[in-house]
């Protein structure tokens, strides 16, 4: 591609040139009565290659003609944005995640089925698109929070992540310290907005070749999902506090109580208090979330489902074209060839007078 095309409507003027060039070799430039005796002279290689030398300035001025329409090399470049969620998962691994769940007719602990679950909702399947445009992140909790994974883009790691969580094997590390786990992602998801924006201010700035580009993530929402199946009892945040705190940084929490609150014990169901559906109910209406309570595989998908509409994702694809100049090695190749042809013409075609 050219960007000055119309620079080769001078190239009418090379075959004027080769018209005066012939025109003018027609005439003598001394003038004999007779050249008879001239004519079994030998011809030097130097009269017979001296024509080079008008061929060479011919092909000069075409190149750099070519040079002055500026060739360019134009690269597609697809800029993705998206407009999407940061996203925290927040999972109980306390002990009582061991307990026997259904999954589709299986006996699963609840831990394997909230994996399975998280797993496809994340990455999509018939029933979720999958969170492919989001940033998320995975924290567990028992006694004492920890973050699994950072804030991230790629299904595939968070699913890996996933695949690691285990139950809580020693004593004095189990309990369900629900505050300092919201505390934790919320701590999380606000230091990655402020790194999100940072790197969208840089990208928005001038990239010193005109164009601006596009922040490639905007985070249209902050979310916390907890899930848990007991009752906070550890920890150094109050859940309200840290429901309360996650509101005042625009974050939502969806709560998901796992299991019945009926204990089942040989053939009788004892009514034990393991789920506190009152203090999740409140850390959901504090944030603007809601909460809701599954009991086997199906419930849960049905709550994922849910939170899968509404907190949408939106992509664009932004495409425009980069150039790359590449006059250069056209007007060096002519103006070598002008210097080869002016060195020659004083040196080895070097005629006299």
């Amino acid at each position: 591609m050219f960007y000055w095309p119309w620079a080769f409507l001078l190239l009418l003027i090379l075959p004027m040139l080769v018209y005066f060039h012939t025109r003018r070799n027609g005439s003598a430039a001394v003038r004999f009565s007779s050249i008879s005796k001239f004519e079994n002279c030998p011809i030097g290689w130097r009269q017979r290659f001296r024509p080079i030398l008008f061929w060479l300035r011919m092909l000069c001025i075409v190149l750099l003609i070519v040079a002055i329409a500026r060739p360019r090399k134009g690269t597609k470049i697809e800029n993705i944005s998206t407009e999407g969620a940061a996203m925290m998962i927040a999972v109980d691994h306390s002990g009582s995640m061991g307990e026997a769940m259904n999954y589709h007719g299986q006996e699963m602990s609840r831990l394997e089925v909230v994996k399975k679950v998280v797993a496809d909702f994340i990455k999509g399947n018939g029933d979720y698109k999958g969170r492919i445009g989001d940033m998320v992140g995975l924290v567990t909790y028992a006694r004492y929070a920890d973050t699994q994974c950072p804030l991230v883009h790629g299904s595939n790691i968070i699913v890996d992540f996933l695949k690691d969580i285990h139950l809580v094997e020693l004593r004095q590390e189990d309990g369900t310290a629900i505050g300092d786990g919201i505390t934790l992602a919320a701590a999380r998801l606000q230091k990655c907005e402020k790194q999100i924006q940072d790197e969208n201010a840089k990208l928005q700035s001038d990239t010193g070749n005109g164009k601006i580009q596009e922040p490639n993530f905007k985070i249209k929402s902050k979310v916390i999902i907890l899930l848990t199946d007991g009752m906070n009892n550890t920890g150094q945040y109050s859940p309200i506090d840290a429901a309360k705190l996650a509101a005042e940084w625009g974050i939502k929490i969806y709560t998901i109580g796992i299991g019945s609150e009926q204990q089942h014990n040989g053939g009788f169901f004892n009514m034990m208090p393991s789920l506190d559906e009152n203090l999740l109910n409140n850390i959901a209406n504090i944030t603007g979330g809601f909460y809701a309570r599954a009991d086997n595989a199906d419930q849960l998908y049905d709550i994922y489902k849910k939170i899968d509409k509404l907190e949408k994702t939106e992509i664009k694809s932004i495409g425009y074209v980069d150039y790359a100049e590449k006059f250069a090695p056209w007007a060096k190749a002519g103006l070598g060839l002008l210097l080869l042809e002016i060195i020659a013409s004083a040196t080895i075609f070097r005629k006299i007078p």
